[in-house]
């Protein structure tokens, strides 16, 4: 108890007894607790809970959330669970990841990666790119001190205070109108300055929109999403996708394929051909557009081979602006972090050693 900066077992053992009242005896107990807990502790807790000693698990505060699983491997935690099952023990080889925890405690390097959302005051709604860069942070050495830049308070005015000293924008995603602008604002500061960018989902609509807007010059460029009169839907409903989307189907979900142009940076990325990522989105890039953007300079460079559908663009002769229709941060982890973000990160420490 922090109060009183001693361990107590009584909350424990009122949990435990509650438990029991509708039938559940518990195998193992695993104790959150901010102070190691020693042996004494763990053999009353274990006598009045009626729980094996062994099969009474600290959960001591740590640095990171990443070095918990090491903390219940060296108290045995998993030959425990296995016991209890009836399980075959087989040796366990956490080296890999007794690496990535190093790297990450102890990198000293911090390259600063602006989040530009409109959930900014919710980070947790951004946890699956948050976790990403921590990953993508360890394989570069480095750690990534992600700033959330609110998307409404983004303008002509205001970009150069809040983008001004970040090593790379990070375009997030996040359906609706509000904050669309401030994005667009965030997308030309990047590519007017040489930033290196990373669009995600919207962040890719709003890279495209920005480009036809300020590049191609359609002043009234928009997705038929926010803007259903616009005379140039850059974004759309393609018509393979409407007769589902009146069906009511009105979210591209799941795993689908991307064949990726040879020769381009995100081909250089993923070191293959065709990819496959997952999705969560209703509009698509225009492919009446696909040759205009092309010539101008934002090549689509992702399709799916089946629809024809454009799943990533990048900008030709910039250090690194790459925005995707997908999700990358649903397939990163700590053994394999995802191709995208560790190269975006190599990016930007190019970027902040210029």
């Amino acid at each position: 108890m922090a109060a009183s900066g001693e361990l107590k077992t009584k909350p424990t053992q009122h949990s435990v007894k509650q438990l029991l009242e509708y039938g559940v005896q518990p195998d193992v107990l695993v104790l959150r607790t901010e102070q190691p807990l020693g042996n004494d502790i763990r053999k009353k807790v274990a006598l009045f809970c009626n729980v094996d000693q062994e099969a009474v698990v600290e959960s001591v505060d740590v640095p990171t959330i990443y070095e918990v699983p090491l903390k219940m491997h060296a108290q045995r935690l998993d030959e425990v669970i296995l016991q209890k099952l009836g399980l075959p023990i087989k040796e366990s080889n956490l080296t890999e990841w007794r690496k990535f925890v190093e790297r990450v405690k102890n990198s000293t390097k911090v390259i600063d990666i602006a989040l530009v959302g409109k959930y900014v005051e919710l980070p947790d709604a951004y946890k699956s790119i948050s976790e990403s860069f921590v990953h993508a942070g360890a394989v570069n050495d480095v750690k990534v001190k992600l700033h959330f830049v609110a998307a409404e308070k983004v303008t002509a005015e205001s970009v150069q205070e809040m983008l001004g000293g970040m090593h790379g924008v990070l375009i997030g995603p996040g359906m609706g109108q509000r904050g669309v602008e401030g994005k667009m604002v965030a997308c030309e500061f990047a590519r007017t300055n040489n930033v290196p960018l990373l669009g995600i989902c919207m962040g890719m609509q709003c890279a495209v929109i920005e480009f036809a807007r300020n590049v191609l010059g359609y002043a009234d460029a928009d997705t038929k999403e926010h803007n259903p009169l616009t005379k140039h839907p850059v974004i759309d409903i393609m018509d393979s996708e409407k007769s589902g989307f009146e069906r009511g189907e009105t979210m591209r979900l799941g795993a689908f394929g991307c064949q990726l142009t040879k020769g381009s940076k995100i081909h250089s990325v993923y070191g293959e051909e065709l990819i496959s990522e997952r999705h969560r989105h209703r509009y698509e890039f225009n492919n009446e557009y696909f040759d205009e953007f092309a010539a101008a300079g934002l090549r689509p460079v992702g399709v799916n081979p089946e629809s024809g559908l454009v799943e990533a663009v990048e900008l030709d002769g910039h250090p690194w602006y790459i925005a995707v229709q997908y999700h990358p941060e649903y397939k990163s982890n700590v053994e394999h972090p995802h191709p995208l973000f560790v190269n975006f990160v190599k990016a930007a420490i190019e970027f902040e050693g210029k």
